[in-house]
C-alpha cells in the first residue's frame, strides 16, 4: 500500500511540475497578504438638500458608467435626443471615455410612440458598431418633463 502511494505521490508531483502547479502555489504562498481593492471615483456630484445624491459618472478600473441625462427645455423628441446624447458625449470625454466606447445604453421614453423619431436621432452617434440597448417607455413619464433619459456604461 505505501509502495502505491509513493508511486501515486510520484506522478502527482511530475503532472503538477509539468502543469506548473507548484510554481504557481509558490508564487500565491510568497504574495503579499492584502492587495488593496481599487476605488470608485466619481465626477460632478449632485447635491440634495446638502446631501450627496449621485455622480454625473463613476469609474471603477476601466468601466465608466454614466448617470441619465434628460432634456428639460421646451422641444420634441428629435431635439431632445440630440441634446440628450449630446450631454453623454460631454460626461464620457470627461470621464476618460467616447461614444465609441459605450457598452451599453439604457433608453427611456416619455411615450412610446417616440420610438421612431428617438432611433432616427440616435442612429450613427456610437460609430460603426453600436452598443447593445434597451429602450422602454417609462409609466408617469421621464422625470423633469424631458421627453428621453438615457445612461450609458462605456469602458476607457
Amino acid at each position: 500500500m505505501s509502495e502505491r502511494r509513493s508511486i501515486l505521490k510520484k506522478l502527482f508531483a511530475s503532472v503538477a511540475g509539468v502543469a506548473g502547479i507548484g510554481v504557481a502555489s509558490k508564487a500565491i504562498a510568497e504574495a503579499p497578504a492584502a492587495v488593496a481593492a481599487p476605488e470608485k471615483e466619481v465626477g460632478d456630484v449632485v447635491m440634495y438638500q446638502d446631501v450627496p445624491l449621485f455622480s454625473g459618472h463613476t469609474k471603477f478600473n476601466n468601466m465608466v458608467f454614466i448617470a441619465g441625462k434628460g432634456a428639460h427645455f421646451e422641444g420634441d423628441i428629435t431635439a431632445h435626443t440630440k441634446h440628450v446624447l449630446d450631454e453623454l458625449e460631454k460626461e464620457l470625454i470627461k470621464a476618460g471615455s467616447s461614444m465609441e466606447k459605450v457598452l451599453k445604453c439604457s433608453v427611456f421614453l416619455h411615450d412610446l410612440n417616440d420610438y421612431k423619431a428617438m432611433n432616427e436621432a440616435y442612429k450613427g452617434r456610437f460609430g460603426s458598431k453600436p452598443p447593445c440597448r434597451t429602450t422602454v417607455a417609462v409609466y408617469g413619464g421621464v422625470p423633469g418633463d424631458s421627453l428621453v433619459e438615457i445612461d450609458c456604461i462605456a469602458y476607457i
